[in-house]
């Protein structure tokens, strides 16, 4: 059944002048808000980045919404709502307009995080509550989803609470970060690895998992080419690297580099992998760093460069052009040339809350 269709509807002729309409593909862009249960979503101009906002837009979504991703096919929409435990799925119309399909996907307890892999056929979702990975195959037609039996039961047991999730782009390994006691009562933060096939996680880790990285890995990401993990450490205000082995297992590269900005919670590797940009929620900035042939990192010349207060988020178009930031009740827009970021604009948001989730349609 579906639920009636949020109208988001553009007037190209108004959008004309200002944004040159129809010059190239519309992109659009889609932020989760938790504070209000909402979706905001805009039109990216593909010729300036600028912003413009759908109307019908904010969108009401699920209770505690956390995280969205986005089907590689650029139809389906998935919300990941912490607080009804399920899955909600949106079919986008060619003008950006969202359609919600009911009833909703169960999930574990209070699913947080989503990730789905490069050819679109499963969606990952990190239950932080339940402590365990669920796991749906995607129908390609209509983007229904339907669970995955697991190894050990109907979801893959974690042992921690995520904080972030990530596939490697062959989509054969998994990687969650956390955290773990130690003895004496002190905490470090640690990467999990999994091996995935056809949907199932396997029920151990890969060889020496967990490894151990900086405290509070929130931020995570993964090079196109499957080399290199890296993790943004908000307690330790450092950032980590690590070298991905055939096996999924990591290998840190050097020490983790110390920041001179405070709490980095976000991370985005450029398309062409030569640049790693790094969320300072504390010192309301971007970070850029030069990413070397061996994934060491040098910061890159002019950064870091300011953001709203409160930076939580990272993403960018498909042209690597643009790069999105979300910020306490806010998105700001930047244009980028050789890793330089430049602003292009700041939106306040109509709705109440900071971002959590960007994405935007290829």
């Amino acid at each position: 059944m579906l639920k009636k269709a949020a109208v988001l509807v553009l007037a190209c002729a108004s959008l004309a002048a200002s944004l040159g309409c129809g010059t190239t593909k519309s992109r659009f862009v889609y932020a989760a808000l938790p504070t209000s249960n909402n979706i905001v979503a805009y039109r990216e101009d593909p010729n300036s980045g600028a912003l413009i906002q759908l109307a019908g837009s904010p969108i009401s979504a699920g209770s505690g919404l956390e995280a969205l991703a986005l089907h590689p096919s650029g139809k389906y929409l998935y919300a990941a709502n912490s607080g009804s435990n399920n899955i909600s799925l949106y079919t986008i119309s060619s003008t950006g307009g969202l359609t919600e399909v009911t009833p909703r996907t169960t999930a574990g307890t209070s699913p947080t995080l989503l990730a789905i892999d490069a050819a679109g056929s499963f969606l990952y979702v990190a239950n932080t509550g339940s402590s365990d990975i669920s796991v749906y195959s995607i129908d390609a037609s209509s983007g229904t989803l339907t669970a995955v039996a697991q190894s050990g039961g109907p979801t893959a047991p974690l042992g921690l609470q995520a904080m972030n999730m990530a596939l490697a782009p062959s989509g054969n390994f998994l990687y969650v970060t956390g955290e773990e006691q130690l003895a004496g009562g002190t905490t470090t933060g640690i990467i999990e690895a999994f091996s995935l096939t056809q949907g199932t996680i396997a029920q151990t880790p890969v060889p020496n998992s967990p490894f151990f990285t900086g405290n509070s890995p929130l931020g995570l990401a993964i090079d196109s080419s499957g080399s290199h993990l890296y993790t943004a450490n908000k307690q330790d205000n450092s950032i980590s690297t690590f070298t991905i082995n055939a096996d999924g297992s990591l290998s840190a590269v050097g020490s983790a580099i110390g920041e001179s900005y405070t709490g980095p919670v976000a991370l985005l590797i450029d398309k062409s992998g030569k640049y790693l940009y790094v969320a300072n929620q504390g010192s309301a900035n971007v970070a850029a760093y030069n990413i070397g042939s061996d994934g060491g990192l040098s910061l890159l010349s002019g950064s870091p460069f300011t953001t709203g207060s409160q930076p939580s988020v990272l993403a960018s178009d498909s042209s690597s052009k643009y790069i999105f930031v979300g910020y306490n009740s806010g998105l700001q827009s930047f244009s980028m040339s050789s890793g330089v970021l430049t602003s292009v604009a700041s939106y306040t948001l109509t709705a109440t809350g900071t971002p959590t989730s960007i994405v935007i349609t290829p």
